[in-house]
């Protein structure tokens, strides 16, 4: 080697304390004529309705088939027929995002135990028929209900109830292992927090259905329910906010921010409301219950949102690298120790 180059890398030392001077200057946060790094999703609003609407449904289901359990029939009634209308209306927004419906049937051909989005068809294809038979029974006219398919319907509205309320918690919850599993910067470091908010949000928003549709005196579990969800979704979305180092910016600014904010505040105002005036007023319960279902909404726009505006900026996908292979390497330092000290 020339005495130039001897010269050339003796230095202060790289950043990873070696003794030779970086031969390449340190990447910076830019990217090929300006264009971001990851393309953006190509979601449209259409699919965090979807996420609000299916979360909605199941917690609607678990709701029911306790008030089934415990004789309180127009809590009962109300969720039953809410949860089969919000998984009615969401499935025409996943249908308009997929663009034709038969991709929904085409995947159901196969099976992929390791896709989510595989895994959550079946679930759904499941969970539908049963929501939708506890659903029934309770809009079947009086003529109907005398009749032979009446009756049989009316004997499987309970199992059909439970069944929808076994898988209720896979409904809630497959859609945010779908996010926390692409390279979107926001949504795959948040996979700790995501299944804890959607479960979260699902069980608030569907305690909120409940308070509206069922009178002061039947909506007990619906307000504790509310209470309980909320205070879940809140507490995880507080650390998923507070965790992220640089990622945690896309949460607080932009549309996102905003409607992350606004979630977190009608959630919060919608539980302790339930709690504390909806046990005495009707119209305390249902607004406190509208302020549930509008701050769940936020949340999974907000959430959408705050994925969209983490692929725009390359230092929230280079930035998480970096540290993940800092941390990589100084496990590995430390293990190299314990094996030679």
């Amino acid at each position: 080697m020339s005495e130039r180059s001897r010269s050339h890398r003796k230095g202060k030392g790289a950043d990873d304390g070696s003794r030779e001077a970086p031969m390449v200057p340190r990447a910076s946060f830019e990217s090929y004529y300006g264009r971001p790094i990851l393309k953006a999703p190509v979601w449209e609003d259409d699919i965090a309705y979807y996420f609000f609407l299916g979360g909605l449904s199941a917690g609607c289901a678990l709701l029911s088939a306790g008030a089934d359990i415990t004789g309180r029939p127009a809590l009962r009634r109300g969720t039953r027929v809410g949860g089969f209308a919000a998984l009615g209306l969401g499935s025409v927004f996943l249908i308009k995002d997929l663009g034709r419906p038969e991709r929904f049937l085409n995947m159901l051909r196969v099976f992929k135990p390791t896709s989510p989005m595989s895994v959550g068809t079946w679930i759904l294809t499941a969970y539908g028929p049963a929501i939708g038979t506890a659903a029934i029974s309770e809009l079947q006219p009086a003529w109907l209900r005398r009749s032979l398919p009446g009756r049989l319907i009316d004997a499987l509205a309970r199992p059909a109830g439970l069944s929808a309320a076994a898988l209720a918690p896979a409904v809630a919850s497959y859609t945010a292992v779908l996010l926390s599993h692409t390279a979107v910067p926001a949504w795959n470091e948040a996979q700790e927090e995501l299944p804890f908010i959607f479960t979260g949000s699902a069980a608030a928003s569907a305690g909120g259905l409940g308070m509206i549709v069922a009178p002061v005196a039947e909506a007990g579990p619906a307000r504790r329910l509310a209470l309980y969800g909320a205070a879940v979704e809140l507490a995880a979305s507080r650390r998923l906010e507070s965790r992220l180092g640089i990622v945690d910016e896309v949460f607080h600014t932009g549309v996102a921010g905003r409607q992350l904010q606004w979630a977190g505040r009608l959630t919060a105002a919608g539980a302790i409301g339930g709690a504390l005036l909806g046990r005495r007023s009707r119209a305390a319960a249902v607004a406190s219950g509208a302020a549930l279902l509008a701050g769940g909404l936020f949340e999974r726009l907000g959430l959408l949102n705050a994925g969209r505006q983490s692929t725009k900026d390359p230092r929230y996908v280079v930035e998480p690298q970096r540290a993940r292979l800092r941390a990589r390497d100084v496990l590995h330092v430390a293990v190299a120790e314990i094996q030679t000290g």
